[in-house]
Order: C-alpha cells, then sequence, then structure tokens
C-alpha cells in the first residue's frame, strides 16, 4: 500500500491518518516521541504492510515483475494499488477523492511541528501538485515512478517498469479487488479497541 491506501486505511481518526502517512517517513522504533495516536498510526501501517506482502496475490503480482526492477516489485505494486483505490475511490468512500485529499493536506498542515524533513516537503508539494489526487488517472503513474526512483541515493528510473504495469493491468485490477476488502478488514480489525 502506499500513500492513499494507508491514510484511508488509518480511518478517521485525524492523529491516526497523519500516522498513516508518516509510516512511509519515520523508521526505527517508536518511543514517543510523537502523539501517541500518530505512533498507533505508524505501528498501523507497519502492519498493514507485513500483512499486504502476505498475501498470495500480492506475492503472485511481485513475480511478475522482470529484473532489474524485480527488486522494487514492492514498490511498484503499493503504488499501482494506489491507482486502483484512487480511480475507484467511490466504491469506498462516500467523500469525493479530490474534497478527501485537500481535508488531508489541511489536516497534514496542522502537524507540521511533527513532520520529519521528508514528510514536510511532501506536505509543500502534495496539494499544490494535487499528489494524492493524481493516482486516480494511469498516465500520471509514470511520472510518479519517476519521481520516486530519484529519491534512491543512486537514482533507479523505475518510470521504466510502467510497461510491465500496463502488460498486467487488468490482473493487477483483479487481484487488487480481491485483495482490497481483506486488507480493509484487517486495518479494522486492528484499530478495534482503541479509543483514539
Amino acid at each position: 500500500m502506499n500513500y492513499l491506501a494507508h491514510i484511508y486505511l488509518s480511518g478517521d481518526h485525524p492523529e491516526l491518518m497523519v500516522g498513516g502517512l508518516l509510516g512511509d517517513f519515520v523508521k526505527g522504533p517508536l518511543r514517543g516521541q510523537l502523539p501517541q495516536a500518530i505512533e498507533e498510526g505508524i505501528a498501523l501501517h507497519r502492519k498493514i504492510d507485513v500483512f499486504t506482502d502476505s498475501l498470495p496475490e500480492v506475492k503472485n503480482a511481485v513475480t511478475r515483475i522482470e529484473p532489474p526492477y524485480r527488486r522494487y516489485a514492492g514498490i511498484l505494486i503499493d503504488i499501482c494499488y494506489d491507482h486502483f483505490l484512487a480511480a475507484n475511490w467511490f466504491n469506498f468512500h462516500a467523500q469525493a477523492l479530490d474534497s478527501y485529499c485537500q481535508y488531508f493536506y489541511q489536516l497534514l498542515s496542522e502537524y507540521e511541528h511533527h513532520l520529519p524533513p521528508a514528510a514536510k516537503r511532501f506536505n509543500d508539494i502534495a496539494p499544490k501538485a494535487q499528489w494524492l489526487e493524481s493516482y486516480a488517472q494511469i498516465e500520471n503513474i509514470e511520472y510518479i515512478l519517476e519521481r520516486v526512483g530519484q529519491r534512491f541515493r543512486t537514482p533507479i528510473p523505475l518510470n521504466n517498469a510502467f510497461p510491465q504495469l500496463l502488460r498486467d493491468y487488468q490482473l493487477l485490477d483483479e487481484e487488487f479487488s480481491r485483495v482490497f476488502p481483506k486488507i480493509i478488514a484487517f486495518a479494522e480489525s486492528q484499530r478495534l479497541g482503541h479509543t483514539f
């Protein structure tokens, strides 16, 4: 799962949603340096990643990515799944995608003092670029992959793997439609019992 999916899977508690995003920006043990619910959101993000990677459909999708991009297959599949979520958003949420994303950008700005530097850059760029909303159009995914590839210490042309995603587009869509309800149920079960 990528940014949009993790925010969505965090439910509707503001700090949990912020933590859902920060799971991609905060590494290492959680030691109470952030508000409890934000750290809970980061922990939930990590549990969702482990659960998602264990699903047979996801494992199969990863094995279809050919070298030299197989080592980045998890990233490619995560971004592709964000595309399917955004493109089919009305199946998952009553609020329109654009207004949901605008709400989240505003929310994230309110917690800017808790954001690590890379998340602050996301906070600066994402609203202007309509980053999360842009996942809905498949033609934007190639550019998103290029941007992600540039963030590695040694840049990787991840956009060159885009034709593989197009080749398997229908199959990936079918797999997403099977796995995402399982991931939603897992995330909901993890949130149960918490009083945020």
